[in-house]
């Protein structure tokens, strides 16, 4: 019995293919990133310990301790990852904006050669770190990446998310406009 290709079986393929490869699941997912949302800080989980060594990989060492009474945008991610990756146009531009207003803090756990490479390819410039230790115990486990917080100034999480999201939309603009006035 002979076989033939219909025109809905090349699609099929063609399909599966794009989606299996880097640079066009990248763009799916960017296109479906959404806009996260800053949740009031009446029973949202706090931050108490904020002694969490922190190693530069493209930056100085710290202790988180330094951003205590600062929002702070904590972002976990890695090069590998391509939800990670279609977010990092969004943060890029916003950390360009809000850099001095708020504290980047991005944890990845890729080696330094890793992130150099990635960085000299495609132009960031935020500042990535390596945990010393277990973070912060009442941060929810992450368990998977990304995983964005926003910790307002008196350490309320106001915003957990997991995925890719936009992250330099007006509206999440609007929000962080006000957590900065708080």
């Amino acid at each position: 019995m002979k076989k033939h290709f219909t025109a809905s079986n090349i699609i099929f393929v063609a399909v599966i293919f794009l989606m299996l490869y880097k640079p066009t699941r990248v763009w799916f997912i960017r296109q479906i990133s959404f806009s996260p949302t800053i949740t009031k800080a009446e029973g949202s989980p706090r931050i108490f310990n904020y002694d969490w060594n922190l190693k530069g990989l493209n930056t100085d060492d710290i202790n988180f301790s330094e951003f205590k009474g600062k929002v702070i945008f904590l972002n976990f991610w890695a090069t590998w990852c391509p939800p990670c990756i279609a977010e990092l146009p969004y943060i890029q531009e916003f950390y360009n904006d809000y850099k001095g207003k708020v504290e980047f803090v991005f944890v990845t756990s890729d080696n330094v050669e890793e992130l150099n490479k990635f960085f000299k390819k495609t132009g960031y410039e935020f500042p990535v770190y390596q945990s010393y230790l277990n973070f912060p115990e009442e941060l929810p486990p992450v368990n998977s990446i990304p995983r964005t917080f926003i910790i307002d100034s008196q350490g309320n999480i106001r915003a957990d998310k997991s995925g890719s999201a936009d992250w330099n939309s007006t509206s999440f603009r609007n929000s962080i406009d006000k957590l900065l006035d708080e």
